[in-house]
């Protein structure tokens, strides 16, 4: 029997019922983000741009909710004692997922225990320096250091950041000795290093792109293992005879221990349809951040993979915060 175009719309209109029904069995009825860092930073900006695509699945609302201090591990602490149903989940760079449990003596949490959703983004670290030292490449600059040791400052984020490791194992890897001056954050940092108080800093390309764009710092090397798209003439470690110097800041959404395989997957799969926006990427990339979307156990693989080398470079440089 031929269907109505009105019996036609009304078997649509259950389907979509249906696909809305099984989509709210799949997710809790609101999401609450945390990001155990200020907002304004990468940190922030990348989960707040996929939570815009999350909203339509949650009818209660997606909330970013920054909750920081202490590395990261105030917020951390708060998720991972949250109710295991999806509804509470945690988007952070490396610090309380891969890095704290190497520097703190005793924390709120295991680390061990987070159960990953997604990797959401890699940004690749590079190599800054102000435009007046007499280096053109990176090859240039160890030469130089090396002939100038322990007098060569490098600026961080902070004890322990990503920018301090990452100092850290290229000093390993080449032999330089420079010294360390840590910082409250990227900013302070990028401004003493524009106004030549500090010779060098390892940071996350999205900060340091425009002053190397304006001519007022210059980035010798990107630590990826590809060039990045933001700034594709600038040549990786790899390319300059450095290939184990690959250091990225990552960006994941974890969940507390607990939390269903079910729940998991559904929560992944809507992180990586979020992913693949056009718009989404577009504004990835001007924080020149690589989206990812991996499942579960890829990102945990990746993690366990990034704890591990990191624990190794925080021995030999013997960091620690407490």
């Amino acid at each position: 029997m031929m269907m109505t175009p009105v019996r036609r719309l009304g078997a649509a209109c259950l389907a979509a019922a249906c696909l809305l029904g099984s989509a709210a069995a799949q997710n809790p009825q609101s999401l609450k983000i945390v990001v155990p860092y200020p907002a304004g930073g990468t940190a922030d900006i990348l989960p707040r741009v996929v939570a815009e695509k999350l909203r339509p699945l949650f009818p209660g609302g997606v909330v970013i909710d920054n909750r920081t201090g202490a590395g990261g591990n105030i917020g951390a602490e708060a998720v991972f004692r949250a109710e295991p149903d999806g509804g509470t989940l945690m988007a952070s760079p490396p610090g309380p997922i891969a890095i704290n449990q190497h520097l703190y003596k005793k924390l709120g949490f295991d680390p061990a225990k987070w159960v990953p959703v997604t990797v959401l983004a890699t940004v690749p670290n590079v190599l800054v320096v102000n435009p007046k030292l007499p280096v053109k490449n990176v090859q240039e600059f160890i030469a130089y250091a090396k002939a100038n040791p322990g007098k060569l400052s490098y600026g961080s984020q902070g004890n322990g950041t990503t920018s301090h490791l990452t100092a850290s194992l290229f000093m390993q890897l080449t032999g330089t000795e420079m010294v360390h001056v840590p910082y409250k954050g990227t900013a302070p940092a990028l401004v003493d290093l524009v106004g030549g108080q500090i010779d060098v800093f390892f940071d996350n390309i999205s900060s340091s792109l425009p002053f190397h764009q304006a001519g007022k710092l210059r980035i010798l090397g990107v630590a990826d293992e590809q060039r990045s798209r933001a700034l594709p003439e600038v040549p990786t470690f790899a390319e300059q005879k450095l290939p184990a110097m690959n250091a990225v800041t990552w960006f994941v959404v974890v969940a507390p221990p607990g939390t269903p395989p079910a729940r998991v997957a559904s929560t992944q799969k809507a992180f990586a349809d979020a992913l693949a926006h056009p718009d989404v990427k577009l504004k990835f990339d001007e924080q020149g951040a690589e989206p990812r979307g991996w499942d579960s156990a890829r990102s945990g693989q990746f993690i366990r993979a990034e704890a591990a080398k990191w624990d190794k470079v925080i021995k030999s440089a013997h960091v620690s915060l407490d």
